[in-house]
Formats: C-alpha cells, sequence, structure tokens
C-alpha cells in the first residue's frame, strides 16, 4: 500500500481541491493567454479571497491556495466576469490545452478551433490533456500531454499521439483531434475512470495514419529576452498576489508557461520586480520541489525550504528534486537525483522517480548539506 493517494484529476475553479491551507483553484486561462485586466483580477481574488499565493502549474495554469469554502463563491462569481470560468464542471474539465507561448500568425486561430472542439469530445479521463505547439518550432515535447498539434520538417500540420514518433496529417483540426480522442476511448484507453495515450501507445496500439514526423524541438527556453518578450522565471512556480499585480501594470499580454515561467508579450526590458527569477543561472532552477509540508497534507516533510538551503551547494550541473512524498507530483519522471521526504528523513534516489528504491535512507536536512559543503564532494 502506498503512503499517499492519487486522485486521478486535476483541481479546477469550479471542482477544487482540499490541501493542507485550504482550497486549491485552478484557473485555466483561455488560449493560455491573460489580459492585463485578467491578470489584475486574479491578482486581486488571491489577495481577497486567498492567502495571497499564486502557483505556475505544469499545464500552464494558475492555481489560488487557501481559499475556503465561505470564500470560494465569491472568487468564483469576480473571476467570471473577466471570462476566466467555465459554464460547468465538465466543460472546465475538458478544457485541458497548453498553447505554445512562441506563437506564429496560426496559433491563435488554431487554439481557437480546439477549444471549441472540446465541446463535442468524448468523456476523457482527467488527466487527459492537449498541447498545441505549433510556433516556428516545438517546444512543449517535456510538457504533459496525451494528443499534440505539432508541425512537420515541411511545415503540414500533424496530430501526434503522446508516446509515439510519428503523427497524422491534419485536414480539419476539430474534427481530427476528435477521432483521435474517439479513438482513445474505443481502443481501450480508459480504465476506472483514467488513462493516459501514452499507456495505450506503450501497449503497441497506434492510431491509424501516423506517417509523419514533427520538426527538431527547441531545448526548453530559459529566462531572459526572446522575440516574443520577457520570460520570466518563478522559483518553484510560486509567486506573490503583488508580482501578479506588477506584472500586470506593464500592460501587456501575459502568457503562462509549462516550464513555470511567465511571458510577457511584446516587453523588451527584462522587468526589475521582487520575486522574478530573470539570470539563466540561478542554481534555484535546478531545483524543481513540490508544495511539501505543511501545505501539502500528503507531504512528510518539508520541500522548498530544503531547496533554498541547498541551492548554492549544487555543482554548477547538477539537477535536483525534492518531494513531500512517493507521489512525486512535481516530477513524475526520473531525475537525475531525487530526495524524497518520508517521515524520518529523506531518501535519495539516483537517476529515478520518487518512488524508486533508494541509494541512501532517512537522512538528515544537515547531513545532505553537510555532504554537499564538504570539499570535492561529488553530486547527491
Amino acid at each position: 500500500m502506498t503512503a499517499w493517494e492519487i486522485k486521478g484529476w486535476c483541481p479546477g475553479a469550479l471542482r477544487p481541491m482540499q490541501s493542507g491551507d485550504g482550497l486549491v483553484v485552478r484557473i485555466r486561462p483561455p488560449l493560455c493567454r491573460l489580459t492585463p485586466a485578467q491578470a489584475k483580477a486574479i491578482a486581486r481574488a488571491a489577495e481577497t479571497h486567498g492567502n495571497g499565493i499564486i502557483d505556475l502549474s505544469a499545464r500552464a495554469n494558475l492555481q489560488l491556495r487557501g481559499v475556503t469554502e465561505t470564500s470560494h463563491p465569491k472568487l468564483i462569481d469576480d473571476l467570471r466576469t473577466q471570462g476566466l470560468i467555465d459554464k460547468d464542471i465538465e466543460t472546465e474539465t475538458l478544457r485541458n490545452l497548453i498553447v505554445t507561448p512562441f506563437r506564429d500568425a496560426e496559433t491563435g486561430a488554431l487554439a481557437a478551433t480546439l477549444t471549441a472542439a472540446f465541446a463535442q469530445m468524448p468523456r476523457l479521463p482527467g488527466k487527459f490533456g492537449f498541447a498545441l505547439d505549433t510556433g516556428p518550432l516545438p517546444v512543449l515535447t517535456q510538457a504533459s500531454a496525451d494528443i499534440r498539434v505539432e508541425r512537420s520538417d515541411e511545415g503540414y500540420l500533424i496530430l501526434r499521439p503522446e508516446g509515439h514518433l510519428l503523427g497524422q496529417p491534419v485536414a480539419d483540426l476539430a474534427r481530427d483531434a476528435i477521432a483521435m480522442a474517439e479513438w482513445f476511448v474505443a481502443s481501450g484507453g480508459i480504465s476506472n475512470g483514467r488513462g493516459r495515450m501514452a499507456a495505450l501507445i506503450a501497449k503497441g496500439i497506434v492510431p491509424p495514419g501516423c506517417t509523419l514526423a514533427p520538426a527538431e524541438p527547441l531545448p526548453t527556453p530559459i529566462p531572459g529576452l526572446h522575440p516574443d518578450g520577457a520570460l520570466l522565471a518563478l522559483a518553484f512556480g510560486q509567486m506573490r498576489a503583488e508580482t501578479l499585480h506588477a506584472l500586470a501594470d506593464l500592460n501587456h499580454e501575459i502568457r503562462p508557461t509549462p516550464w513555470r515561467m511567465l511571458l510577457i508579450v511584446g516587453a523588451t526590458e527584462l522587468p526589475a520586480i521582487p520575486g522574478l527569477i530573470t539570470d539563466p543561472t540561478d542554481p534555484i532552477l535546478r531545483i524543481t520541489a513540490c508544495t511539501g509540508a505543511p501545505a501539502c497534507p500528503q507531504a512528510l516533510g518539508d520541500t522548498r525550504n530544503l531547496a533554498r538551503q541547498l541551492a548554492p551547494h549544487l555543482a554548477a550541473s547538477q539537477t535536483l528534486h525534492i518531494s513531500g512524498c512517493a507521489k512525486g507530483c512535481a516530477h513524475p519522471t526520473a531525475a537525475e537525483t531525487t530526495l524524497t521526504a518520508t517521515g524520518q528523513g529523506y531518501d535519495l534516489i539516483r537517476n529515478g522517480t520518487a518512488h524508486d528504491t533508494p541509494s541512501l535512507c532517512n537522512l538528515t536536512p544537515e547531513a545532505i548539506l553537510d555532504h554537499l559543503k564538504a570539499p570535492n564532494a561529488p553530486h547527491l
């Protein structure tokens, strides 16, 4: 038996999830973009109806923390006036879409087309999602998705099932996306209400017509100035409401990204706003850490305070994942080094996930830090 619970669904705005610091309310920005007015409304809602903390998720959503059962209805009313709330839970759950922040002339129209098609999709698992990666080159390859809309080397639009190297040519985006979702359901992709495309593909079941390879993807972007604007990082993807307020005051469109960064569209300078990371060499960017205790009720130890202690002592190229439990929400795939809280300390896993067999067990934070500080200390 595990010491943690797999929910099988993600929080939403209309269906929030209980955490250790109150309800987590996830806002899915329409077409993965926010106007300055929408950003200000979210910041005000976080301050007025939550604890002022906003998380940026790995699916480019914003999560407001510390919301209560009493404050939740008013929060929904306030955000609905800005077009940030779906009409019902089913619509919200289906609208699980990541859009590349680096967009070409067609991306906005394609995003609108795909969003409209969700109303005709079959019932899909709560974590099933789409990625629209149709900018100049793919950048969402590492983001969580089940059906990817990409371009081939020749510029043709393709639909690629996650876990397969090749995709289908697209004739009609809405029709073809619905058809692939229906194929997933008909092919047995769902079991007990759960299922992901990669798991189905791993069984050797592949949709017909997948013959085109996507263009070679770009590496994961780093903070700094880009042709589309200023890309700004957040430590562990978290900010205070006042940071979002300040960004909204710049009066640019804001595009959340799955790398827990925000793209300020059209900005030509890096803003000097507290809480933002603009230096791509900042070691905190090489640590992935979930919320941890006490904000997460499943966490068995602190994560982010430990991360801040360890960051200055990491080797130049070392990456680290710190998980509050063996579930590994913040980094579900294998990492170079993982520290998993157990309640008796931290287990160290090399080249594995948070629930893999550890190399060392029950380490104290002091022992971990002493190891990193030691002369000529090897990687953890």
